[in-house]
C-alpha cells in the first residue's frame, strides 16, 4: 500500500515537472536605449519601463524569460529567424509592421513630437522645417514619418542606429532636432542635463497611418500560442494593478491611454 502511495506520489511530482517544463520560456527582444523605456544602467543591467512591463509579464505567465539586446532595426529580422520570440521594445502597431509580424494588444500609448532648440517655432504647415537637419532612429516608425511627412517640406533627415547618438549630435550642433516618441524624448533628452535649451515645437503628431494603434508586443506570424498568452497577461497585470504600479514608477500620468483606443 505504500509502495503504491509512493508511486502516486512520484507520479503526481512527475506530472508537475512535466507541466512546468511545457511552459515554454519566452526569449525577449529589446533595444536598452530609450531611456525611460529601456536603457543601461552603471552596472550593465537593463532598467526601464519595458523592462520592467516584460518581466510583470513573464511573472504573470509564470514562465522563465530571457532578455536579448538588439538594434531595433534588427528586432523584426532577429525574430524572423527565431533568435528571438517576442519584441517589447516600445515598437509601434502599424499596418506596415502587421504585414511581417503578429502584434499583441497595445500596452501604451503616445504621440510623436518634435524637439529642436527652445523658442523655435514650427506650425502646422511644417514649412519652418525648410534646410534643418532632422535626427530619426533608423527602421522607426518616425524614420518613415519625417521620410514621407517633413522631408517634402524640405528637411534633411538623417537617420541614426539609436536615439542617444542622436541627443549627441542635436548637442553638438550637427543636427537641428529629431522627432520621435514624446514620452521619450522628454525623459530621455529634456529633463536632462544635455536637453537644456531644448523644448517640443510644432503639433503633435497621432496619424495611424505612421504611428498605428499605440505600442504593442510583436511575435512571429501565426503565433497564435504567444500571442494569446501575452495578451492574457496584459489583461492579468492592468486588472491587478501591478500596470499601475509601474507605471507610476515612471511616469505621472496614464500612459496606457483611453481605453477606447
Amino acid at each position: 500500500m505504500k509502495k503504491l502511495a509512493l508511486l502516486g506520489s512520484l507520479a503526481l511530482s512527475m506530472f508537475s515537472l512535466v507541466s512546468v517544463a511545457d511552459e515554454k520560456p519566452l526569449r525577449i527582444g529589446i533595444e536598452a536605449a530609450y531611456p525611460p523605456f529601456a536603457s543601461k544602467a552603471p552596472d550593465g543591467s537593463i532598467v526601464g519601463f519595458d523592462y520592467d512591463i516584460g518581466n510583470a509579464l513573464c511573472e504573470q505567465m509564470k514562465v522563465k524569460c530571457t532578455w536579448v539586446e538588439q538594434e531595433f532595426d534588427g528586432l523584426i529580422p532577429a525574430l524572423k529567424v527565431r533568435k528571438i520570440d517576442a519584441i517589447l521594445s516600445s515598437m509601434s502597431i502599424t499596418d506596415d509592421r502587421k504585414k511581417s509580424v503578429d502584434f499583441t494588444k497595445r500596452y501604451y500609448l503616445t504621440p510623436a513630437r518634435l524637439v529642436m532648440k527652445e523658442g523655435t517655432a514650427v506650425s502646422d504647415s511644417l514649412s519652418e522645417l525648410k534646410g534643418k537637419k532632422i535626427g530619426v532612429q533608423r527602421g522607426s516608425i518616425h524614420d518613415r514619418f519625417a521620410k514621407e511627412v517633413l522631408a517634402p517640406q524640405g528637411a534633411t533627415i538623417v537617420p541614426y542606429g539609436t536615439q542617444n547618438e542622436i541627443y549627441l549630435d542635436i548637442t553638438a550642433g550637427r543636427l537641428d532636432g529629431t522627432v520621435a516618441d514624446a514620452t521619450l524624448l522628454e525623459d530621455g533628452f529634456l529633463k536632462t542635463d544635455a536637453g537644456k535649451g531644448y523644448a517640443f515645437t510644432g503639433p503633435a503628431f497621432t496619424d495611424a497611418k505612421y504611428f498605428g494603434d499605440g505600442i504593442g508586443i510583436a511575435v512571429r506570424k501565426g503565433d497564435k500560442e504567444n500571442l494569446e498568452r501575452i495578451n492574457a497577461a496584459i489583461d492579468g497585470i492592468r486588472a491587478s494593478g501591478k500596470y499601475k504600479e509601474i507605471q507610476d514608477k515612471y511616469f505621472n500620468f496614464d500612459i496606457y491611454g483611453p481605453e477606447t483606443n
